[in-house]
């Protein structure tokens, strides 16, 4: 199972692009409401919620991801079950994810402490100890996976793709949505 946490203000971009892509690619992806079920985005699109943050059940966990946007990742900040959840799945060497201010909350739990990491310009004094990469899309080491930005959002879908599904899947849904 894989899971998306959306706060109120998450970035709209970094959550549907990603979770479309995972689902082309036949993921199960399950999206957690952390402020109900209809969640708003930072842009006032509001998003109903497969499910709310107390109905998540861990024990078929794959990957979580956490969308930025600095209302949804205050939002996350401000939710313990979320934030348990993201050190649960780190804790118990499963895929986590963030975009663009995401990443912080995951230093906040020392979870990029010493990983290579990249997250949104301005918000690396936000990474504690993270090996920062300048001018990447997107960063994988080893089960933590990082994105830059809304406009990295498709590169960070294809890349959780490619952790759960493998390369050749994530090249077919690249060719399938046409990537020039």
């Amino acid at each position: 199972m894989v899971y998306m946490l959306l706060g109120t203000g998450f970035e709209e971009t970094e959550a549907i692009a990603p979770l479309d892509l995972l689902r082309r690619a036949g993921v199960e992806v399950t999206t957690v409401g952390l402020n109900g079920k209809i969640i708003k985005g930072s842009h006032g699109i509001g998003i109903e919620a497969d499910i709310e943050i107390g109905e998540m059940d861990l024990t078929d966990l794959e990957m979580i991801i956490l969308p930025g946007g600095l209302g949804g990742v205050a939002s996350c900040r401000a939710c313990q079950s979320a934030m348990d959840a993201l050190k649960f799945a780190w804790d118990n060497e499963k895929f986590v994810a963030a975009i663009c201010a995401g990443p912080t909350v995951l230093a906040d739990l020392g979870i990029t402490a010493g990983m290579n990491a990249t997250c949104y310009p301005g918000c690396e004094s936000g990474m504690g100890s993270a090996i920062m990469i300048e001018d990447a899309a997107v960063v994988t080491d080893e089960k933590l996976i990082t994105g830059t930005s809304a406009g990295c959002a498709v590169a960070f879908g294809l890349a959780l793709v490619e952790a759960l599904k493998g390369p050749e899947e994530a090249d077919r849904i690249a060719q399938q949505i046409v990537i020039r």
